[in-house]
């Protein structure tokens, strides 16, 4: 039986290279593309209806103005604990800072691919998620191997995505605004970013993030 995939990206170019790898591949079939996370959503019930649903998802992480590879994982996997079909979703992006793969496991991705893939790995990743088995690429892998031999204090994820708005020259303010929180949290989250990092102001805390690829580069 032919493991059916779900292709999206914002890319016609990439898709087109995309499913001709893919379906060049014994026992895969590309089922439907979407060019954005909530299109992906409206293939996924279409397919469904139909009868032929989806076995994998191979998202992209970042579509241009529609919604993203993590927001639309998030609702996929949402569709699981509430007891409908959900079919496991594999990343394949070109990002690989610890914001992109900590986002989208978090959202319940079974698989984090980069797009300068070998055809053989995106294969064995699409075989691995169709099993219920989680596919990591080796450079990520090697990068979470690296972390757990040589530890330092890790963000978490809130302090994470604090960094992020950082980098884009949001003040304390709008941080708070943006995050829902107190201008006094965001000073307390500030001071154990500076901690962890090793810095002691934003210019420095951004480039030391940007530096250890823990957010990408602006």
């Amino acid at each position: 039986m032919s493991i059916r995939i779900l292709l999206v990206d914002d890319h016609p170019v990439v898709r087109a290279g995309l499913r001709a790898l893919l379906s060049g591949f014994e026992g895969m079939t590309v089922a439907a593309e979407a060019a954005d996370g909530a299109a992906a959503l409206k293939e996924l019930d279409r397919l469904q209806l139909l009868g032929e649903p989806a076995d994998v998802v191979l998202m992209d992480l970042q579509m241009g103005t529609g919604m993203d590879g993590v927001a639309a994982t998030t609702r996929i996997r949402s569709r699981e604990a509430a007891g409908e079909p959900a079919p496991p979703v594999l990343i394949l992006t070109t990002y690989d800072t610890d914001a992109d793969i900590l986002a989208a496991v978090e959202a319940g991705a079974s698989g984090y691919l980069l797009k300068d893939a070998p055809p053989d790995q995106l294969r064995a990743a699409v075989l691995a998620a169709a099993a219920g088995r989680t596919a990591l690429a080796p450079e990520v892998a090697a990068r979470l191997l690296d972390r757990i031999r040589h530890p330092q204090p890790a963000l978490s994820p809130r302090e994470v995505q604090l960094v992020e708005l950082l980098a884009t020259g949001l003040g304390n303010r709008a941080i708070a605004r943006q995050l829902f929180i107190s201008e006094a949290t965001v000073k307390t989250h500030l001071v154990h970013i500076y901690a962890k990092l090793g810095v002691d102001n934003r210019t420095a805390a951004i480039a030391e993030a940007t530096k250890r690829r823990i957010i990408r580069a602006q």
